[in-house]
């Protein structure tokens, strides 16, 4: 999960927390002249991690340029908090090639140590290392305007928990240095006696490349970042054709817990043969694709047909206010099939108007061997125009067409598109929709997709607990499994314990069933994995929005939406106004009031607004990790999206307000901020949410006859230090606010005062 710091010490190495699960243990140089942290004052211009891990024992080293901007020589010492669960061996750190000596210091020396900057420096981050050992080096000059490059391996044991082994990577670097890194890249090289089976990172959008059951290796790379959580890297072991692990968490006795539950087949050799598919191409060919449009979208066509296999079924439809078969019967998949198939795709011309009904119907009603996964990937550009137009009437036809449940993917290419029709058409029939915005290649799209997609090792999937009863699973319709690819499904347990998990699927038109016994987390057990319980949020908060577009407004679940929202922090465009400073966080019956009238928003199904607002329900539904939420798309209209520039005349005057230009009123005579503003007034910190309002920051589970009897402890004062000395460090991170804070710590409330001027 996220760990900001945000005070102003500097943080001179990034250095691995021993690959401990939620260490945050990095190092930081100090200014030996005086004894405080050199705040802001060099630049760090490139980070490299290597890592190997040979079953479970990590070989790290960490690679650092610095630079020193300034006009004076720094003198600098390096500090480095040990883990808390471990300590590093082999510790060597070298200064431009040559090795410094250190020593490692106890906790209580250690804690003096940080109390002492945080005291000097009245900078609270270094609270959250209270309770840690310490590696503490000899001085090192970084002189005025050069670099310095700084190298530090070690070795630890990674932790295993079951099957479960975790590679972590302390990067909370928020505000101690001048610039941005300017590379920053992580390379972890996996070997294994046992088999690897999913691997996960709950943090970033790491690249995962196997070789092999027994060898992986992730990688991380980005440019001018500012890391704000640390880098985690989860993957499981198991020997068999299919592998799952299940993470839980539950928060409390009273409430039901959490699961993530991934799941991956083993990894195909080169030459094992594929389960043979059924996929059915249907385009679009109506006078708006003419252009580059049309020449992309057979070419993503041509694409699906190079990547076909022998026994693979094929057909392609395309459509205007006609409809047109390559062949009138599904075709067996050869060289000189695609070779005929690609002549056909070639000549392709555009022309007419839009028959989305009959097209789809024609598709689906070849397909009728349900032995094999079957696929129809519909691609279009415009709104429905001839034949059947209504929307819901359309859906209901492609459903009934399709008895053997085919799996329907849909691509939108363009503004122009009725995007709650395609999610409707996808998400009625086992898919997902996909949408490819005017300046986007429609080839690339389809292509990534498909290359995801070709090998089926798994379908039709059903997942059964037995053991304890799970509700609010997601997604709700399961899908295929691939070659290479993993299950993340997500949902309640409500006893703790020893269950079984049966996953059950179907290979070549045979059902095959595997079990695995896992152990669910009772209540006041280690956070380790309490991102899965955000993770559900963020992808409840999806099935919400898609409940509430695709049959209408609803009262229960549009305040669970606000309290969703509230609780974990994820803003969406209908309840981003929690973030105002003006908006009390507990005034249930007045936020569920304005998210009604922001919900109308999704009236507009077409457009800049309409496509937006289904990519990013889209972002929700399927999210991978807690942070998947801040990536949905926002609709900024001051970034020049138009999302909300244009809508029906149907909707309310409030929610038309709404697309006022920023700053221009929106509800309630409250300024109509984008989502980027409404998130810089939120901090996730740990498994806690900050609003900022009333110029402090507040626990978004604090309510307000809690705040009013908070405990008023003044920051710094040995009242501060003393509650330091008593909370984990897992719990002093909240603590570390610049600003003043309202917090609950182990059901007590605080409220953080700045000191008083002397």
């Amino acid at each position: 999960m996220p760990r900001r710091l945000h005070g102003s010490l500097a943080i001179a190495l990034l250095a691995l927390s021993a690959l401990a699960p939620l260490a945050r243990g990095q190092g930081f140089i100090v200014d030996r002249r005086h004894h405080v942290p050199i705040a802001r004052s060099y630049e760090i211009r490139e980070v490299t991690v290597d890592a190997k891990v040979r079953d479970q024992v990590a070989d790290v080293q960490v690679s650092q340029t610095f630079h020193n901007p300034g006009s004076f020589e720094l003198e600098s010492e390096f500090l480095f908090p040990l883990p808390e669960d471990g300590a590093i061996q082999n510790f060597v750190l070298m200064v431009d090639g040559r090795e410094l000596p250190g020593r490692l210091l106890p906790k209580d020396e250690a804690r003096r140590i940080f109390e002492e900057i945080v005291r000097t420096k009245r900078d609270p981050a270094l609270l959250e290392y209270m309770g840690r050992g310490l590696f503490r080096t000899s001085v090192f000059p970084i002189p005025a305007g050069q670099d310095r490059k700084v190298t530090m391996r070690y070795t630890q044991v990674c932790r295993r928990d079951r099957d479960m082994v975790e590679f972590s990577y302390p990067l909370a670097t928020q505000k101690f240095t001048a610039k941005p890194i300017q590379r920053l890249a992580i390379t972890a090289q996996i070997e294994s006696r046992d088999a690897i089976k999913s691997l996960y990172s709950p943090s970033h959008d790491a690249e995962v490349r196997r070789s092999g059951d027994h060898n992986a290796t992730v990688k991380f790379e980005q440019r001018n970042i500012v890391p704000s959580n640390d880098f985690r890297m989860l993957y499981s072991l198991a020997e068999g054709a299919l592998g799952a692990s299940v993470l839980s968490y539950r928060p409390s006795e009273g409430e039901d817990g959490y699961f993530l539950l991934m799941a991956s087949p083993e990894v195909k050799r080169p030459d094992a043969k594929p389960q043979p598919k059924t996929v059915v191409f249907v385009l679009d060919r109506s006078g708006s694709m003419s252009g580059k449009k049309i020449e992309q979208a057979k070419n993503a066509l041509k694409f699906v047909l190079e990547n076909l296999r022998d026994d693979d079924l094929f057909n392609i439809v395309i459509y205007d206010d006609r409809v047109e078969t390559y062949k009138p019967e599904l075709q067996r998949y050869s060289k000189d099939a695609r070779a005929d198939a690609v002549r056909f795709v070639e000549n392709i011309q555009p022309g007419g108007s839009t028959n989305i009904d009959d097209a789809l119907k024609a598709a689906l009603g070849q397909i009728k061997d349900d032995s094999r996964p079957n696929y129809v990937l519909f691609l279009t550009d415009g709104l429905p125009t001839a034949g059947e137009t209504r929307e819901t009437a359309i859906a209901e036809d492609a459903k009934k067409a399709n008895p053997i449940h085919a799996r329907v993917f849909a691509f939108g290419v363009g503004f122009d598109v009725n995007a709650r029709l395609l999610d409707r058409l996808s998400g009625g029939n086992g898919g997902t929709s996909e949408y490819v915005k005017p300046d986007e290649d429609i080839e690339s799209h389809v292509g990534r997709f498909y290359a995801k997609m070709s090998s089926p090792v798994l379908s039709n999937l059903s997942i059964t607990f037995t053991g304890t009863d799970v509700n609010r699973t997601y997604p709700r319709d399961l899908p295929d499994l691939f070659d290479g690819g993993q299950l993340i499904w997500v949902g309640r347990y409500h006893q703790s314990g020893k269950a079984t998990v049966k996953i059950e699927g179907k290979v070549s038109g045979e059902r095959r069933t595997h079990e695995f016994p896992v152990e669910l987390a009772s209540s006041g057990g280690n956070r380790n994995y309490d991102f899965v319980e955000k993770l559900w949020a963020v992808r409840r908060v999806g099935f919400i929005i898609d409940q509430i577009d695709l049959h209408g407004q609803n009262k229960e679940l549009t305040d669970e939406l606000v309290s969703l929202s509230t609780k974990y922090g994820i803003l969406t465009p209908y309840t981003s106004f929690l973030a105002d400073e003006r908006t009390q966080l507990h005034a249930y019956r007045a936020n569920s009031a304005q998210t009604t009238e922001n919900l109308y928003m999704l009236s507009e199904v077409s457009q800049a607004g309409g496509v937006l607002q289904r990519e990013a329900k889209g972002a929700y539904q399927m999210a991978n990790k807690p942070s998947d939420a801040a990536a949905a798309p926002a609709y900024d209209r001051s970034a020049g999206f138009g999302a909300l520039a244009t809508g029906p005349a149907s909707a309310s005057p409030k929610a038309r307000a709404m697309r006022a230009p920023v700053g221009g009123g929106g509800l309630g005579g409250q300024p109509s901020a984008p989502m980027g503003a409404a998130t810089a007034r939120m901090r996730q910190i740990g498994g806690k949410t900050f609003f900022r309002k009333d110029n402090r920051w507040v626990d978004a589970s604090v309510k307000p006859d809690a705040d009013a009897k908070a405990t008023v402890v003044e920051q710094f004062s040995e009242a501060y230090f003393e509650l330091a000395r008593k909370q984990t460090a897992e719990m002093n991170q909240y603590l570390t606010f610049e600003e003043p804070v309202t917090v609950e710590l182990d059901g007590k409330v605080y409220r953080i005062e700045r000191p008083k001027a002397k």
